[in-house]
């Protein structure tokens, strides 16, 4: 594996921007320091003016192998992510076949190492009435257990409260909740089926996914967890009423309960449904600018500790449907790091905390073996982006299968030019080298 010298740049890493070389040899991280310019190597990249992150690890997505690759697939959305940045992901169970088996899973992970370009790990998903295949889970190899409190796409449902109170008991493993009661869903779906029909305006989509259906949802959790000491990470909080539900004052390697933020609960409001209508569809919804500058203060005071994206996409025919037809979910992989740092223009976020949330807490979180930090001995993952390099998200450039992203038109104001996996220089302004794949994610777990 080649050598390489990344010269002149602003590591922004553990609480700090520093000005550093860094080399890297056999994918490795070797040195971090000032002018390392007496090291040889096979390659030297330029950096100067420019900000180096640790690579963002992504924990919740959904890539759609098997089974529903017309949508998306392995190779085109890994592609996606690191041209954003983006170089671990850990992948969601509701595909086709769902990866409720030891053996559907394991094939997950056959097709990741020969097409993904990024690192990669994928969630074990729960039902409701396979916790023995649960509990034969490697800890050291999976990232987590995926358990569906709300419906999604792709239902996986976990609905039995018995079934649910197993799997909170006996799981010594990571569980990762998506988090609303379908119960008042339904409730509130039949309301607006009997005033519209199927074709209900979309700006109903937040008060049929209600606040209340995501905090009971997300309170009936954590309240579990706390019951049986279970390690819980509840995904993509949409209310600034869930925030609360989540401690600031305990260092994330202590906790046993955490939350995660997505890029589009940080962006989008209620008042965009007019303008994006099905494209900004989402589970949970999109909902008020003030649930939305409250999830931004859960992340920045550290009740919320990571920053993901939920990437799910569809394609543009199946969004263009009536609301009852019309999936929810989109591709943001691409764009999460930029749109992140579009807040940071904004003065609303530092690139410190940027760090923190999109790459060290995630390694943290779940344990991941010496990845989400630029430290001597890691690997080699990293992003170089250009923080004043504007670019507008247009058709040609968009890497998602799908083809279309709730961000076109918009100009960024900061462009990733550079991302490095597992030592590889996969990306660099905007050309691929496919010659080396990711690697699948490792745990350093301790088991309570």
């Amino acid at each position: 594996m080649k050598s390489i010298l990344i010269t002149g740049a602003n590591i922004v890493n553990e609480g700090k921007i520093t000005p550093s070389d860094i080399l890297i040899k056999d994918g490795i991280i070797f040195n971090v320091g000032k002018d390392l310019s007496e090291f040889e190597a096979d390659m030297t990249i330029d950096a100067s003016g420019k900000h180096v992150f640790p690579g963002v690890i992504d924990d919740q997505v959904h890539f759609r192998e098997p089974g529903l690759t017309h949508k998306a697939d392995i190779y085109t959305e890994s592609k996606a992510a690191v041209a954003g940045g983006v170089t671990s992901y850990m992948e969601m169970p509701n595909t086709v076949p769902q990866s409720v088996t030891i053996e559907l899973l394991e094939e997950k992970y056959s097709l990741a190492a020969e097409k993904s370009l990024a690192n990669y790990s994928f969630f074990f998903g729960a039902t409701n009435d396979n916790i023995e295949e649960i509990l034969k889970v490697d800890p050291e190899n999976v990232c987590g257990i995926k358990v569906f409190q709300g419906s999604s796409t792709g239902n996986m449902l976990v609905d039995n409260q018995e079934s649910l109170e197993r799997i909170f008991r006996e799981c010594k493993l990571l569980i990762a909740t998506h988090s609303e009661n379908d119960d008042i869903i339904k409730e509130n779906l039949e309301k607006y089926k009997k005033e519209y029909g199927d074709d209900i305006p979309m700006k109903y989509h937040p008060k049929i996914r209600s606040e209340e259906a995501c905090y009971d949802a997300s309170k009936k959790v954590v309240d579990m967890a706390r019951k049986y000491g279970t390690k819980l990470h509840v995904l993509h909080i949409s209310t600034g009423k869930e925030v609360m539900l989540f401690d600031d004052r305990i260092p994330l390697e202590e906790k046993r309960i955490t939350a995660e933020a997505c890029v589009h609960h940080l962006w989008f409001s209620e008042e965009d449904y007019e303008e994006k209508g099905t494209l900004i569809k989402w589970n949970p919804a999109v909902k008020t600018s003030g649930d939305r500058d409250a999830i931004l203060k859960g992340v920045i005071d550290g009740r919320i500790d990571v920053i993901a994206t939920d990437h799910a996409p569809h394609t543009l025919e199946e969004k263009d449907n009536p609301y009852t037809s019309a999936p929810s979910g989109g591709p943001l992989i691409q764009h999460s790091l930029v749109a992140v740092l579009d807040l940071y223009h904004q003065g609303k976020i530092r690139l410190e905390q940027i760090a923190e949330k999109m790459c060290h807490n995630p390694a943290i979180l779940f344990e991941i073996e010496k990845r989400g930090y630029i430290r001597p001995g890691y690997h080699a993952d990293l992003a170089i982006v250009d923080l004043n390099l504007p670019w507008k998200v247009e058709k040609e450039n968009i890497l998602a299968k799908c083809g279309w992203s709730p961000f076109e038109g918009h100009e960024f104001k900061s462009q990733v030019t550079h991302t490095i996996v597992s030592g590889h220089l996969v990306y660099e302004n905007g050309v691929f080298n496919e010659e080396k794949k990711g690697k699948r994610l490792k745990f350093s777990r301790k088991i309570q």
